[in-house]
């Protein structure tokens, strides 16, 4: 009984002693355990310094004068659109192609007034005309013929004829026009609505390309291999000729390359002459496959593709209708020199009551009524006013020329000559460091060849004025509007208290701000936990920032982390 009661006493003292072992060999041990289950950072106190700053910005390429083309012709729809963004064109090359429009009530109204005008007019004229052949002059002017001292007769009716017969001339120009611009126009129309059958002209394109490409190919295999064999032996000679004035050659073992060489001269020339004479009766015997493809692609393309034709029309129709307002413009100026002197000569001669001024206005004003009415009608071709790049197509084939606010932006040029520009915002303390004239860097320049970009200004940013300025950027070279493009710019130095490694500097919907570590003592040692500090970034390179905010200038900031550290948290140190 008492051996079984000391028995049990001592297994009581045993698991007390193994459970305050294992409670002190925890207690000293905490603190490692609990940091191993910490995040690892790396840290490094705030440092003083100089900075290099570079601003970096993105921003969209724009012209720099654009120049926005529009039509007269409103209300009309675009038929075909001729050019693309990017696309290089010279004054008076067509843009647009426009439909024809249908005859509006206006319009005949108009053409009835100017048919009666016109015979209000020709009235008139023959009225003149015949005052002034029947004579009706007034004893002074009758002295004055008899005298010599007025014009005869047959002078006056020379005058008059000589005007009326440059009158009847450009009428009749203006008619041939109008029927070569018809002609052309039917011409153009026919062409735009032939959809022609092309399957016998693919299958002989296709026959005889897939005869030539079969015998180019051993062509090509032996102006290869000829190729090669050249090469081989100027290679042989070059080590020969090296050799032979004692320079080194080299190669471990120079007397076999030399022998190597030596053959190939002996060799190679006579390979050479017989595949060059292979090569050119290939050749010979390929010619004829070439020029019955050619043919047969131009058969294909011929009847495939209207459009070099429509473009070809189009030109022609454009300088045709430029050739009709010059006539016109002729046509009314020998009127209107016609009508001058008829009536010089009808005040000379004493006619009085003979009034061609106010019909010959209303011929004229229903004239013009008519043309501005059918050229808002009749198709039409809007042409590049100033020559220069295509920025941007506003429109497609089917659009119309204006809207209910008028008449419409159908493109963007970027005239010859003139540059582009973009823009990005930076804050005040950055901007302080840059001046007008600085060179800005492109990020990727292997991607631009000629590309120059200079900042021209800086001033408030109007969204923000009192605290970011909008920079400016004169931009040279092969761009295009709607360019995205990334630079950075400034070399000026500058000393800071704060730097700290841009890698420390993080960011969220507050801002940005830095993590630095702070120790608090405890027991069992000390603790480290990471402490969020607002920043406010005021300069940086490809390495560090310059900061400002509450920072005293001894912190220790977080850079790096093993895993993600909020503000607040408890984080190990790593080993330095």
């Amino acid at each position: 009984m008492n051996e079984k009661g000391s028995k049990r006493r001592e297994w009581v003292k045993t698991a007390a002693i193994i459970f305050l072992s294992v409670l002190l060999v925890l207690t000293f041990f905490s603190n490692t355990i609990m940091n191993y289950s910490l995040p690892e950072v790396a840290a490094q106190y705030v440092q003083s310094g100089t900075i290099t700053a570079k601003i970096r910005g993105t921003g969209v390429v724009e012209s720099g004068d654009p120049y926005e083309v529009k039509t007269k012709l409103t209300g009309r729809t675009i038929e075909s659109v001729n050019v693309k963004a990017g696309d290089t064109v010279q004054k008076g090359d067509v843009l647009f192609v426009l439909q024809e429009g249908e005859e509006s009530t206006d319009l005949t109204e108009a053409k009835d007034s100017l048919e009666q005008a016109e015979i209000n007019y020709e009235q008139a004229l023959k009225k003149a005309q015949a005052a002034f052949l029947t004579g009706g002059l007034s004893e002074e002017v009758y002295q004055n013929l008899q005298a010599g001292v007025t014009t005869s007769y047959t002078e006056y009716y020379s005058r008059m004829m000589d005007a009326q017969a440059k009158v009847d001339e450009y009428t009749k120009k203006g008619k041939e026009i109008a029927d070569k611009i018809n002609e052309i126009t039917n011409t153009k129309d026919n062409l735009q609505y032939d959809v022609p059958n092309t399957t016998a002209e693919e299958q002989a394109y296709n026959a005889a390309k897939a005869e030539y490409d079969k015998r180019n190919e051993e062509v090509t295999r032996v102006k290869n291999d000829l190729d090669g064999k050249k090469s081989e032996l100027y290679e042989a000679e070059s080590l020969i000729r090296d050799y032979e004035a004692g320079l080194t050659v080299s190669g471990s073992d120079v007397e076999a390359q030399l022998e190597e060489a030596k053959n190939k001269v002996s060799v190679l020339p006579g390979l050479i002459i017989s595949l060059e004479s292979d090569l050119s009766a290939l050749e010979s015997a390929l010619a004829p496959y070439k020029a019955d493809m050619d043919k047969k692609k131009a058969a294909l393309d011929s009847k495939t593709d209207n459009t070099g034709s429509i473009n070809a029309l189009n030109k022609e129709l454009a300088n045709w209708q430029k050739e009709q307002d010059a006539n016109e413009t002729r046509l009314t100026e020998a009127t209107e020199a016609r009508d001058q002197i008829i009536s010089e000569i009808n005040t000379e001669l004493g006619g009085e009551g003979i009034d061609l001024e106010t019909p010959r206005k209303e011929l004229t004003d229903a004239r013009e009524k008519v043309q501005k009415l059918e050229s808002e009608l009749l198709g039409g071709v809007v042409e590049a006013p100033i020559s220069g790049t295509i920025s941007s197509v506003s429109v497609v084939a089917g659009d119309k020329t204006s809207d209910e606010t008028g008449a419409k932006v159908l493109t963007v040029m970027q005239p010859e000559g003139k540059g582009f520009s973009m823009s990005f915002s930076v804050t005040n303390d950055q901007a302080s460091r840059l001046a007008v004239g600085d060179k800005a860097e492109l990020v990727n320049a292997w991607r631009y060849e000629d590309v120059e970009v200079t900042l021209s200004g800086i001033r408030p940013d109007t969204t923000d004025p009192g605290q970011k300025k909008l920079l400016t950027f004169n931009v040279t070279g092969s761009v295009t509007a709607g360019q995205t493009l990334n630079i950075s710019v400034g070399q000026k130095s500058a000393n800071y208290d704060m730097i700290v490694p841009n890698s420390a500097i993080r960011e969220d919907n507050n801002g940005k701000f830095i993590l630095i570590v702070e120790t608090k003592s405890s027991p069992l040692g000390n603790r480290y936990y990471a402490t969020r500090v607002d920043v406010e970034v005021l300069a940086s390179d490809d390495t560090q920032s310059a900061v400002s905010g509450g920072l005293y200038g001894s912190e220790f900031v977080i850079t790096t982390s093993t895993a993600p550290v909020e503000a607040g948290q408890l984080v190990r140190l790593a080993d330095s």
